[in-house]
């Protein structure tokens, strides 16, 4: 049980500091928050589950959309993740931030800037599909092959 903790609270802090550490890119219509590599670990273990929700929120409190991110932004990665780990298809379970993100964000840039939904839609779906389906992918088949990183037990 403290292993999880601390595993949460580890999760949690990367992700937020390197949102925010990267903010200018991690945030607006084109962005390609680096962060969301990480939600593919919920692919090898849902455990990591909680804490990229939990540095998802912590990040979006310093969003540029304010409130509406905190909740909607943290509700678009927390289905995201949530539906990465119940893909068995790695490259498939890949594409679930790029659908999800891109239409909950695109939704939200709509709304608080009045940017236009299809564009904005499309413009945070090609930020999430370049970070987590190319990056993403790059990083967890090429250079972590070793499952065993990913298990808690």
């Amino acid at each position: 049980m403290i292993r999880q903790m601390t595993q949460i609270a580890i999760t949690a802090a990367l992700y937020a500091t390197l949102t925010l550490a990267l903010a200018p890119i991690s945030y607006g219509n084109i962005q390609f928050r680096l962060s969301e590599v990480l939600t593919l670990l919920a692919y090898y273990n849902p455990v990591f589950i909680p804490g990229i929700t939990l540095g998802t929120l912590i990040a979006n409190l310093f969003s540029p959309l304010g409130t509406v991110d905190v909740i909607f932004g943290t509700l678009a990665t927390f289905l995201s993740v949530v539906m990465i780990s119940r893909t068995r298809n790695f490259y498939l379970a890949t594409l679930w931030p790029t659908l999800i993100n891109g239409v909950i964000i695109g939704w939200e840039l709509n709304l608080v800037f009045g940017l236009p939904l299809w564009l904005s839609m499309a413009q945070v779906a090609a930020g999430e599909f370049v970070v987590v389906s190319v990056i993403g992918t790059l990083i967890f088949k090429k250079t972590l092959k070793n499952q065993d990183w990913f298990k808690l037990d």
